[in-house]
């Protein structure tokens, strides 16, 4: 309902924001020739009630008119002037014919004051004035002329003048206000539309620059990524041959009192035969058992070390206590250079699902930098304690030492490549390569607390790898 009588308001037709005064004029002139039309028909109602015929054909005209003026402005903008001047010429022929023909006491004078209204919004303020000129000089020389003979005095005319004109003042200062509004927001509206453009040219920018950033930030961010692999690959790398040379050291250590050993027994052997005292058959026999019994502990410590530095990574189920063992058989001919005590404290069988190799390479680690630093601060007491414990679905393994703790100094650094304090001798690859296999392979954590008293290393990861 709204729409159609906006719709009919504007004639049908479209306006854009900038023609917002032609499309009020256009409300008011549809408004006034609606309101006109209402007013000529109470006007015939009324002549027809008091047998007054006189004015009706003039009416009906008049309606005729209104009808044919709404036709042509839904025709096109531009009819709206010279209709405007037509409705303008017509009421002022209207009201004046009222006027000069009807008697004062009808009162239908009356509608003049309404001309006002109508003129300015028709005509505007320039060409408004000339027609207020034109019937003020009407209604002036009414009552003088000798023409027509006119019921109105110099007197009535005057007042109706004087009223007439302090309408067309109200109307014109206050259409005045309307258009120094109107041009007020116009403005406005313009300077927001101008920040509007600014800002969005702005955000455009911006959006251009920040798509520009990111494509290279992304570019930077591969390229990071990829050198930060080939680093991990090195590191993973340079790792595995560090440790591959503490595993031959150990290899060498392991290897060397099984084969004095043998070289003694044989050495006793030959030289029982060379004094004359062949050993007896039994004594032969019991020689021959131990060395196989040490070439045998000989092929497991091969079988041991190859296991060990096998490439393919395979889960597999273990005891934890007998992968601390086997740490701990690693380390062993260490622990007698070094006069070093290395204990498991057992508590109930564990068996989890994990990578042992790589578990067992952490262990290493951990073992290797204990036993390196109570041989550097030749505790007589030397003693490291391997520990296990359950945590819900995850496993602490804990290796505490006796030594003299870390530094503050140097604790931060600890797991980071390179970084060592054993000088010449260290990689500084030990722990970084832990900290690497336990969060990335085990999904899980490698912590340290330190004191005066010693350090304790614990490894958190979960029972089951899947």
């Amino acid at each position: 309902m709204k729409n159609n009588f906006e719709n009919f308001l504007c004639s049908g037709l479209a306006f854009s924001e900038s023609e917002w005064e032609l499309k009020n004029r256009f409300h008011m002139i549809n408004i006034t020739i609606v309101l006109s039309s209402l007013g000529l028909i109470y006007g015939i109602i009324w002549n027809i009630a008091r047998e007054t015929p006189f004015f009706i054909p003039l009416e009906v005209s008049i309606m005729l008119i209104n009808l044919t003026l709404l036709f042509i402005l839904r025709r096109n903008k531009q009819s709206f002037f010279p209709i405007a001047t037509f409705l303008t010429a017509e009421f002022t022929f209207l009201f004046l014919f009222l006027f000069y023909k009807s008697d004062p006491a009808s009162l239908k004078h009356v509608w003049l004051l309404s001309y006002p209204i109508m003129l300015l919004y028709f005509q505007g303020t320039k060409r408004g004035i000339f027609w207020v000129i034109l019937v003020v000089s009407m209604l002036l020389i009414a009552p003088l002329q000798p023409f027509v003979e006119v019921q109105y005095s110099l007197f009535q005319s005057s007042y109706i003048i004087v009223v007439f004109l302090i309408i067309t003042l109200a109307i014109y200062f206050y259409q005045l206000k309307m258009d120094e509004s109107r041009a007020l927001i116009l403005s406005q509206q313009n300077m927001l539309k101008d920040f509007n453009g600014k800002l969005e040219k702005q955000v455009r920018d911006k959006t251009l620059e920040l798509t520009e950033m990111n494509f290279s930030l992304e570019e930077k961010v591969k390229s990071k990524i990829e050198e930060l692999i080939q680093k991990d690959k090195i590191l993973t790398v340079q790792s595995k041959q560090a440790v591959m040379g503490e595993m031959i050291s150990m290899i060498a250590h392991q290897w060397r009192q099984p084969l004095s050993t043998i070289t003694l027994q044989i050495s006793n052997l030959e030289l029982q035969r060379l004094l004359g005292t062949p050993p007896s058959q039994e004594e032969i026999s019991k020689t021959l058992t131990e060395i196989s019994d040490t070439i045998i502990y000989l092929s497991e410590t091969i079988d041991d070390f190859k296991t060990y530095f096998h490439p393919n990574k395979e889960l597999a189920e273990i005891e934890i206590y007998e992968l601390l063992e086997k740490a701990v058989n690693f380390v062993h001919p260490r622990l007698k250079e070094v006069e070093t005590t290395i204990r498991i404290e057992k508590e109930e069988s564990i068996v989890i699902h994990t990578y042992p190799n790589e578990l067992l390479q952490v262990m290493l680690n951990l073992l290797n930098n204990a036993i390196d630093v109570l041989s550097e601060f030749k505790k007589e007491d030397a003693t490291i304690i391997l520990s296990a414990r359950c945590e819900d679905e995850s496993i602490v393994l804990s290796a505490q030492d006796n030594a003299t703790g870390i530094s503050e100094e140097n604790l931060p650094h600890i797991f980071e490549p390179y970084f060592s304090t054993k000088g010449k001798n260290g990689t500084g690859l030990g722990l970084y390569m832990s900290q690497m296999i336990i969060e990335k392979q085990f999904r899980g954590t490698i912590a340290v607390v330190t004191s005066k008293e010693g350090s304790t290393f614990s490894v958190k990861i979960p029972k089951n790898i899947s």
